[in-house]
């Protein structure tokens, strides 16, 4: 056994909830790709970020690094690292369309893996985009593309319930 250690840092800052209510969806993604919002929790998690310059109505990009801390008994990374990378994408990409105090929650998640990540892969990018806004319900699509070989990793879809503000 070779034992390893994982630490990272958050900010714990509370969101203003008053404050996010007052905001488009668009404003709120853009503020925590430029740093001026707390990431949630989970990026940093995850080790996961939104790039800053590509936020826009209805589509978003992260990137990601895998490593040994997402390894499933095979030595590959585990397809919850990219389900998960694919969640937030196309749920960010969602919440771009969303008007002030409007909230969303994932219905469901589809996920198709069409070649393993390695643990030595380096930065993926993840990119989420809407391809159908309804009413109460939107369809997004995304993928996990190797940064530097340009290979598709998985490819996802996930519908998102809109709730109206309060």
């Amino acid at each position: 056994m070779t034992p390893r250690t994982r630490s990272y840092d958050w900010d714990a800052t509370p969101l203003n909830m008053d404050l996010l209510a007052t905001l488009p969806g668009i404003d709120i993604i853009r503020m925590i790709a430029q740093g001026k919002l707390p990431a949630p929790s989970m990026a940093a998690t995850m080790g996961m970020s939104l790039l800053p310059g590509e936020v826009t109505e209805g589509a978003v990009a992260f990137q990601g690094e895998p490593g040994d801390h997402v390894l499933n008994p095979l030595g590959t990374v585990h397809g919850g690292f990219a389900a998960t990378l694919l969640d937030s994408a196309m749920g960010c990409a969602v919440h771009t369309l969303l008007p002030a105090g409007a909230g969303y929650g994932t219905v469901d998640l589809k996920v198709n893996f069409l070649r393993p990540i390695l643990r030595d892969a380096g930065i993926v990018r993840v990119e989420g985009k809407v391809i159908n806004a309804g009413r109460t319900l939107i369809l997004a699509e995304g993928r996990v593309v190797g940064r530097d070989d340009g290979k598709l990793y998985a490819h996802g879809t996930s519908t998102c319930f809109v709730q109206a503000g309060r």
